[in-house]
């Protein structure tokens, strides 16, 4: 079974609800807790899937996720401002404001990100 763990800073500037609104558009499902750094918890890949999906970007979230296996997990930084309208968008390496960090567990890694992002043939998923 897959574990996704979110975490996300909070900075000074920034309304912790709008922070936490960012998250939950993506993640809906994140159970989160706050503390001095920021929020950080646990959250389902359904929402996200479905984004990457509707965005037509399963080819560049494959990419990232296969290019950052180290051995049974995977991680990937997502745009927090994008994040607010709901749109899954990677954050460049040194983000201003945070990113959405999100690491994703599982004893099969790459059947889970074959399911959640699979290969696609002009533009359509190839289903095994």
């Amino acid at each position: 079974m897959a574990v996704v763990k979110v975490s996300c800073p909070v900075n000074p500037s920034e309304d912790p609800d709008k922070v936490r609104a960012a998250i939950e558009s993506i993640f809906p499902d994140a159970e989160l807790e706050l503390d001095e750094k920021g929020f950080s918890g646990t959250a389902s890949l359904d929402r996200f899937s479905k984004a990457i999906r509707s965005q037509r970007i399963l080819d560049a979230v494959r990419g990232v996720l296969l290019a950052n296996v180290r051995g049974s997990s995977t991680r990937m930084s997502l745009n927090k401002q994008v994040a607010t309208v709901g749109k899954v968008s990677f954050a460049d390496r040194r983000p201003v404001l945070g990113a959405i960090d999100v690491v994703i567990e599982d004893d099969d890694i790459s059947a889970l990100i074959d399911r959640v992002a699979p290969m696609t043939v002009d533009g359509e998923e190839v289903r095994a």
